[in-house]
């Protein structure tokens, strides 16, 4: 009986994990290569989002992005346009794949995580 037990927390734990680090349904993904391009051709068609602190943001940032704090996020989307598509970056990937599912649960359709966040942007 034990053992049933501590299978099911495992895969408790598995499931939360996985949970964690898997996009939301429907969210896409894109290199820092096709952001750039995006950046050049899409500028004013889409909402570009930076979900780190404001002293991450402040020490470096794209022009074109605009900070959300993902801390704030929640409480805020209602500045954002839910028929446009938003593009969200972070430093690594991790809280900005947080935001896109806080995106998603406000009603947004067209959400965009850059992988690997402002670590892999040169």
């Amino acid at each position: 009986m034990q053992t049933i037990v501590t299978i099911g927390m495992i895969l408790l734990v598995a499931l939360f994990v996985l949970n964690k680090l898997l996009p939301a349904k429907g969210v896409k993904t894109i290199q820092t290569g096709q952001l750039k391009d995006d950046l050049r051709k899409y500028k004013n068609q889409k909402q570009w989002i930076d979900v780190r602190t404001p002293g991450e943001y402040q020490a470096n940032h794209i022009k074109e992005f605009k900070n959300y704090p993902l801390q704030t996020l929640k409480h805020n989307t209602q500045s954002l346009d839910t028929s446009k598509e938003v593009v969200v970056i972070c430093q690594s990937g991790a809280r900005s794949l947080a935001a896109t599912k806080i995106l998603k649960k406000a009603g947004f359709s067209d959400v965009t995580n850059v992988q690997g966040g402002m670590n892999a942007w040169k």
